[in-house]
């Protein structure tokens, strides 16, 4: 049997394209449905959540638990972002979602396993605080 060709549809093409512009922040499917629903696409909430699984699955997007909630937020990535080697960063003021992709990932790494045997395990985390936009508001 043939591998299945992977389709790009309207409402996908508007979801990916959404997704790619909001890059620095989480969004949740219903950011997304209403978003279609502005571009007056009607796509229900079960095709987003089928497509936004897709693409977790493929690591284009990173899916996160919403604060406070067991509801889950979305943030692409693309293809060439590896997140299981480091932690992340979230503004609890503007949302704004940062990958802490630096050396000193490592420095932490290393620390944890040695002084206190603890193998860190970074896909998904996320460490809250202010960034310095908002610190400047």
């Amino acid at each position: 049997m043939p591998e299945r060709q992977d389709y790009r549809t309207k409402s996908r093409s508007i979801i990916l394209s959404f997704l790619e512009s909001k890059r620095d922040v989480t969004v949740s499917a219903a950011d997304i449905t209403d978003h279609l629903k502005k571009q007056g696409v009607a796509v229900d909430l079960a095709t987003v959540y089928r497509f936004l699984n897709k693409l977790t699955a493929e690591k284009q997007v990173l899916k996160f638990n919403k604060e406070g909630t067991r509801k889950s937020v979305y943030q692409y990535i693309g293809k060439a972002h590896g997140c299981d080697d480091h932690l992340h960063i979230k503004c609890v003021r503007c949302g704004k979602l940062m990958h802490l992709d630096c050396d000193f990932m490592q420095e932490i790494r290393a620390h944890l396993k040695a002084d206190h045997r603890f193998t860190l395990q970074c896909d998904g985390s996320i460490l809250y605080g202010v960034c310095d936009t908002c610190c400047q508001e």
